[in-house]
Order: C-alpha cells, then sequence, then structure tokens
C-alpha cells in the first residue's frame, strides 16, 4: 500500500498540482494561455493514449515492472520540465509525464492480486481511486504557493522528487505478478488503437475552440480515428495474440462501463472544473471570487470530501454491490448539479460550499471509485490490464468531450456583449447539459452487468475474475 499510495499521489500532482500556476507559467516562458494550455492538453492527451496498452504490457512482462518504469519515465519528464525554457521545452515534459497515464488502473490491478478478500479490497480501492480525485486540495494549494513564491520550475521539482520516491518504493517494496499467461504483445494492434483515439482527443479538443475551431481539421481527424479503428478492429481479428479480442469488446461488460464512463464524465467534469469556479468567479452574476478564493469555496471541499468517502464506497461496493453503489452516487450527482442551477444569480455561499461538499461524496468519492473499481473486477480472467486500460481512456475521452460540449452549450445560450442576468442563461444551459449527459449515464449504468467475484460473499474469488459479466 505504501507503494502503490505513493505511485498514486506521484501521478496526482502530475495531473493537478500545475493548475494554479498556467497564468505564471505564460508570464516566466513569455507566451500566451493558448500555448500553456496546449502542453495541459498534451499531457492528459499521452496520458491517454499510454492507458490502452501498459496495463495489458504489464500483465506480459510484469506489472511492478512496467509500473516502475512509468514512474522513472514520469520522473525524467518532470525534470525536463522543471528545466524548461521556453513552452516547447515544456510541452515536451509533459509528453513525457504522460507516459504515467494508466498509474491507477495498474495499482489498482496489483492490489488485487494482492487483496482477493472483498471488502478489504474494496476499502483499500477506494483509498487509491479517491486520491485520484485530488489530494484533499493540497495538490492544487501547494502547487499555487510555489508558483506565487519560487516559480513554475518549483513545481516540478516537487514531482520529480515525490515520482522518484514513488519509483523508489514501487521497486523495493511491491511484489511482481503477471496474468499468468506467456504472450506476445501485439504492437501491431496497439498502432491503429493510439492512432485511433488519439485523432478522436485532438478533436474533441479542437471542437472546444468553438468559434475558432478549424472544422476542416476536424473532420479529417474523424475520418482518421473512424479509419484506423476499422484497421484495429481487423487486425485484432487476425491476430493470434490480440491486444483486445473482439469478441471482449463486443461484452455487455466491456461496452457498457466504457459508455456508462464517457457519459458520466461528459456530464460531470466540465460542470464542476470549469463551470462552477467560473460562475464562483463571475463579478456580475456570481459571487465575484478570485480564483484562489474560488477553489477554497468550491474544488477544496470537493476534494476532501471525495477523499474521506473513497474508502467507504469502496467497502460498501463489495458489501451491498457495485452497481446499487454506482447508481446511489449517480443519482445523488444527478441532484447535486440539479441543485446547482439554484446558484446561478445566487448569493449564498454556504449553498455553493454545500453543493460543492455534496457532489465530491457523490461524484468524486462514489462515482468515480466505482467505476475505476469496475474496470478491474470485470476485466476478464485471461486478459485482466485489457479493460482498466480502455477505461482510462474513457474517462479521458469524456473529460475531453465535456468541455467540448459544456461550455458550447453556454457559449451559445450568451448573448454576445451580454452581462449581468443576460449570461444566466449559459450558466443555465451548461448545467442542464450536464444533468442530460448524467441521466443517460445513470441509464446506461443499469447494463453493467454484476461483477459476483468482486462482491461478498463469494465462493470464489479470482485475480481479476469476470464471473458474471455476461450475464
Amino acid at each position: 500500500m505504501a507503494a502503490l499510495l505513493a505511485a498514486c499521489v506521484a501521478f496526482q500532482l502530475n495531473a493537478s498540482m500545475l493548475s494554479p500556476a498556467l497564468t505564471t507559467i505564460e508570464h516566466e516562458l513569455n507566451t500566451d494561455a493558448a500555448a500553456v494550455g496546449l502542453t495541459q492538453t498534451a499531457f492528459f492527451t499521452s496520458a491517454a493514449l499510454f492507458s490502452l496498452f501498459l496495463p495489458r504490457l504489464g500483465d506480459i512482462i510484469g506489472r511492478k515492472k512496467v509500473l516502475s518504469g512509468m514512474l522513472a519515465v514520469m520522473t525524467l519528464g518532470c525534470v525536463i520540465a522543471a528545466l524548461a525554457p521556453n513552452i516547447n521545452v515544456l510541452f515536451v515534459g509533459r509528453v513525457v509525464q504522460g507516459v504515467s497515464g494508466p498509474v491507477v488502473p495498474l495499482c489498482l490491478i496489483m492490489l488485487r492480486v494482492e487483496v482477493p478478500e472483498p471488502k478489504l479490497y474494496g476499502t483499500l480501492m477506494g483509498v487509491l481511486t479517491a486520491i485520484n480525485g485530488g489530494i484533499a486540495g493540497i495538490d492544487a494549494l501547494a502547487g499555487g504557493y510555489l508558483a506565487e513564491s519560487f516559480g513554475f520550475a518549483a513545481i516540478f521539482w516537487v514531482m520529480a522528487v515525490v515520482a522518484a520516491i514513488a519509483t523508489l518504493l514501487m521497486v523495493f517494496l511491491a511484489p511482481e505478478s503477471t496474468a499468468g499467461t506467456k504472450e506476445r504483445m501485439d504492437w501491431l494492434g496497439v498502432v491503429p488503437l493510439v492512432i485511433s483515439v488519439g485523432a478522436a482527443l485532438i478533436a474533441l479538443n479542437e471542437i472546444g475552440r468553438l468559434s475558432d475551431a478549424n472544422w476542416v481539421l476536424v473532420a479529417i481527424l474523424v475520418v482518421v480515428a473512424a479509419a484506423s479503428f476499422a484497421i484495429f478492429w481487423r487486425v485484432e481479428e487476425r491476430s493470434g495474440h490480440p491486444l483486445v479480442a473482439t469478441h471482449l469488446l463486443r461484452r455487455r461488460a466491456t461496452w457498457a462501463l466504457l459508455l456508462t464512463t464517457v457519459l458520466t464524465m461528459t456530464g460531470v467534469f466540465a460542470v464542476m472544473n470549469g463551470l462552477i469556479p467560473a460562475l464562483a468567479q463571475d463579478p456580475s452574476l456570481g459571487f465575484g471570487m478570485g480564483a484562489g478564493e474560488s477553489a477554497w469555496w468550491t474544488l477544496t471541499p470537493y476534494a476532501i470530501a471525495g477523499l474521506l468517502m473513497g474508502p467507504a464506497a469502496g467497502w460498501l461496493a463489495a458489501t451491498v454491490g457495485y452497481r446499487k453503489m454506482l447508481r446511489i452516487g449517480m443519482a445523488g450527482s444527478v441532484v447535486a448539479v440539479c441543485l446547482m442551477i439554484l446558484l446561478v444569480g445566487s448569493d449564498s455561499r454556504l449553498l455553493l460550499l454545500g453543493l460543492s461538499i455534496l457532489i465530491g461524496l457523490t461524484y468524486a468519492g462514489t462515482v468515480n471509485i466505482i467505476l475505476n473499481g469496475l474496470g478491474i473486477v470485470l476485466s476478464p480472467k485471461e486478459n485482466p490490464g485489457f479493460l482498466p486500460g480502455l477505461n482510462a481512456g474513457a474517462f479521458n475521452l469524456g473529460a475531453g468531450l465535456s468541455f467540448a460540449v459544456i461550455f458550447a452549450v453556454k457559449t451559445a445560450l450568451t448573448p454576445a456583449g451580454s452581462s449581468g442576468s443576460g449570461v444566466s442563461g449559459g450558466y443555465v444551459g451548461g448545467l442542464v447539459a450536464g444533468l442530460v449527459f448524467l441521466a443517460l449515464a445513470l441509464a446506461t449504468s443499469f447494463l453493467i452487468p454484476r461483477p459476483v467475484g468482486a462482491e461478498a460473499p463469494s465462493s470464489s474469488i479470482g485475480v481479476a475474475s469476470s464471473a458474471g459479466a455476461d450475464q
């Protein structure tokens, strides 16, 4: 647990610690906000792409070996970024850091091997996954302090130290494990899958630019994504050792979970990480807070609530059922986003705080935990790394789609040049769009089969049992 926790903390720092320092980077590297934002996109896109195949590589050559290598490369990426003299080198550093993308899924698979007892696994799974929702807000607050006091490079040096410690702990404390079957890695299948998902993610990022988007490029990327996926499917059907056997992609346990993850992330991610902070900082319609103050009232309580709820949600998933806990969390998230409409034009900071805590308990502390857990317990025994990897990609795909859709609706419903009450329709529209996607996610969650072997009591529990996954 010490090694796995260190790995998850190291990854989370890479994902969230830099957020308060984006403006500082812009000034220190003499660039613009768009270029800085592109480095963030590069990290998450890289993380999504490496998540597609590194868990499977871990199944074959050893998960400890792969995870230790990922952490070492992440450390190198942190050093490159810390020494960056310009935005281009920083971009390279962030891409290298993105190799750490599947840290959390790999940690959960390794935990599953060591802890087969459902309730204990569920509790410890909740501890690990809750960190992925933010380290009680400390990561963002520390990032802001370091950037203001010592410059953005200090953040990357801290990341590098934590990543180096995590690497050593992984090497010396974690046991090795594999899937148990000796197969070759399907690199021919990796290439078209990475191209397909990469093209889709870049297209989503371009769509998010709205009026400034290059729609010809979007169309080309969509064609490339579709064609590459068709090639991937053909390669997998002919391969004797496929990255993902096509019959596994047809399983309800696969497509229902991935669809639920994408819809959930689309509905909640941009709302909590973009729309609500923007409303808190809006001087005419919202609360007129500064960036730091808005974090204290929104993102910090959200992260703390998720961190505290995570272990309980994991334990309850193994006790009362993964699907039941998922639906309870989703229903609570729907209620929370619905109530957020009351924040538009409100001056109640207590309401803002209460709803931030509620969505932290329901989404960050429950839904996020269970969706990650289901990727592990529904993955087939013969290929335990494939579904967690695809699910990690679904999280990133949904996050990108969320910002593209939610802010497109907000912009479309905000009259040009309007202020005050004139922009209320944009906020309300964005929240309603989030509600629609969350409602669809709740509906698709009923298609996810029960992970029988992961729930107590159970007579037999496999390393990554998929019992009941095709019911």
